[in-house]
């Protein structure tokens, strides 16, 4: 298990988040907030964010989230994932940061 996992969040929702970040749609429809660590991040953005801008990527502190955090196995990716069963509690926000566009379009992650 690593010690910080991610959240790719659209910057209007995060921005409009409160003391705790309750997931986007697809989050709630499935009924866990989706993660990916630091090496599952560039493919995590090229399947599910290819042509969207303006997005944040979270930081979040693992052992922070206890017992509701579980690693999940994805067939699709053949890995494990982390899921979040409850809301984000910003207090294991470690930060939020942009994630920008290279001159072709291509993510750019923050460091």
């Amino acid at each position: 298990m690593t010690d910080r996992i991610f959240k790719i969040v659209p910057r209007t929702e995060w921005e409009a988040t409160g003391e705790t970040y309750l997931g986007s749609p697809h989050d709630r429809a499935d009924g866990f907030l989706h993660f990916s660590t630091a090496t599952q991040l560039p493919e995590t953005l090229r399947r599910y964010y290819a042509g969207q801008t303006d997005l944040v990527l979270v930081a979040v502190e693992a052992e922070k989230l206890g017992a509701n955090l579980k690693w999940e196995h994805s067939p699709s990716r053949g890995e494990d994932f982390p899921h979040l069963y409850g809301a984000l509690p910003l207090s294991a926000v470690f930060w939020a940061k942009p994630i920008a566009k290279d001159a072709i379009g291509n993510f750019v992650l923050p460091g």
